[in-house]
């Protein structure tokens, strides 16, 4: 079992790092009137009345990843094999509740297909992975992972949270149009999911107080900590050979204002969509589940060489018991509005909103973000460029994403991280499929 705080270490450090690792998936792509199976994932209802023949995904995935402690300019990263150090070169802003967060969303084989100009189908394969820390004191954040010198403090954190969650999905979608009258056009969809649970890990404290000497190198705690973690589960090597299950949904509903005059494929002035995503949970069994009265000083250097599970067995009196543990998904609501200027360009504006509070452990939950996108689109190309607002992040993410036939690229931050001196987060995402759109009529 990895240590806790060294997982959200190595995830911080990848947020610096130009490679795909990924608030929100697909940034962006969504809203695409032509991007077919990926526009289910936030609203099922999407499925219905799709431009879309049969579009078969071969294989996709977004990333993203994040945090309010550490910023760098990511022109800097180019002089990493001069010696760029992270401890020294990012610029830090430790606060008593910084947090960090992060997912990785894979979309496997998957398939949308119309059986008739009201009733659609589809079915998705994913495999996902978030993880959320919240409300960490960037002090004590250093101490537990950074080999730099940290002077003195004393800070109290209040609901302390921490989880990781990884799983597999199998999704149903049907999604049917339900009312079609002069201007006003209505559908709605579900999705029903398999899932099947790889595993996780936890922690949680209600109130828990760090001083530190830096004389000395002590660390003096107050509090307790909950702390736990699936059987067998390894955060660097995560498998899903011995799962366990669950079931989930999605619920959505789309409405579009359209122009009777207009014989275009998108016949619509404005379309809004609302959906609850990611509704359900995964039961692990045998799950162990610690319990640590932290009141006690110890060794700060201890960090170094043990990991975190390992500092708690041998310096804080606690108790361990295996139970039935539920993970919950991110229950999220969708919502978004597309507005048709012409044929061609249009305008959206997309929200994300969790429902789970970051105290409700171990239940993983997405980071708030509002989006606006203007895109060009056609059949067999689509260029957009989203402009977001995320929670923990003061700074505007400006992002870029292409549709060229079969190939989707994209990420939300893009831009925005190219002129920034002070990177926040990032995300990246890439598709490849065979769309088979529908004639024009």
């Amino acid at each position: 079992m990895k240590s806790f705080f060294t997982l959200f270490a190595l995830a911080i450090i990848s947020l610096n790092l130009p490679k795909p690792l990924a608030a929100q998936s697909f940034i962006g792509n969504t809203i695409d009137n032509y991007t077919g199976i990926q526009s289910v994932l936030i609203n099922p209802a999407n499925a219905a009345n799709s431009r879309m023949k049969l579009d078969i995904n071969l294989f996709s995935a977004s990333a993203y990843v994040g945090n309010d402690f550490i910023s760098i300019n990511l022109s800097d990263i180019k002089n990493i094999n001069d010696g760029f150090d992270f401890d020294t070169d990012a610029e830090k802003n430790p606060l008593d509740n910084n947090n960090f967060f992060g997912n990785v969303d894979i979309l496997g084989p998957s398939v949308l297909f119309n059986l008739n100009q009201k009733n659609s189908i589809a079915i998705t394969t994913r495999a996902r992975a978030i993880f959320n820390l919240h409300n960490i004191g960037g002090e004590l954040y250093e101490v537990l992972n950074s080999d730099e010198d940290v002077g003195n403090f004393n800070i109290s954190m209040n609901d302390l949270s921490g989880v990781v969650h990884a799983w597999a999905e199998i999704g149903l979608t049907y999604g049917r149009v339900v009312l079609e009258k002069d201007k006003h056009f209505l559908k709605a969809g579900a999705t029903l999911k398999y899932l099947g649970g790889a595993g996780g890990v936890f922690g949680l404290s209600p109130l828990l107080t760090a001083n530190y000497s830096a004389d000395n190198e002590s660390l003096t705690t107050t509090g307790s900590l909950n702390y736990g973690y699936t059987s067998g589960f390894d955060s660097e090597e995560i498998s899903f050979s011995d799962v366990s299950g669950g079931f989930g949904a999605d619920l959505g509903a789309v409405y579009e204002f359209r122009d009777i005059d207009n014989s275009d494929e998108n016949p619509y002035k404005i379309r809004v969509g609302l959906s609850l995503t990611d509704i359900g949970a995964i039961n692990y069994k045998g799950t162990s589940n610690f319990r640590y009265d932290m009141n006690a000083t110890i060794d700060a250097t201890e960090f170094e060489e043990k990991d975190l599970d390992e500092v708690l067995e041998d310096n804080y009196n606690g108790t361990e018991t295996l139970e039935e543990t539920k993970f919950g998904l991110p229950t999220a609501i969708q919502i978004f509005a597309d507005y048709s200027i012409t044929n061609r360009f249009f305008v959206s504006a997309q929200g994300a909103i969790s429902i789970k509070k970051v105290s409700d452990i171990p239940i993983s939950n997405i980071i708030n973000s509002f989006s606006v996108t203007p895109r060009f689109e056609m059949r067999w190309i689509s260029v957009y460029s989203p402009l977001s607002v995320r929670q923990y992040d003061s700074n505007i993410a400006w992002g870029f994403g292409l549709r060229a036939g079969p190939l989707t690229v994209g990420s939300g931050s893009i831009l925005s991280n190219l002129i920034s001196s002070s990177s926040r987060s990032a995300d990246v995402y890439v598709g490849l499929k065979i769309p088979l759109y529908k004639k024009s009529e």
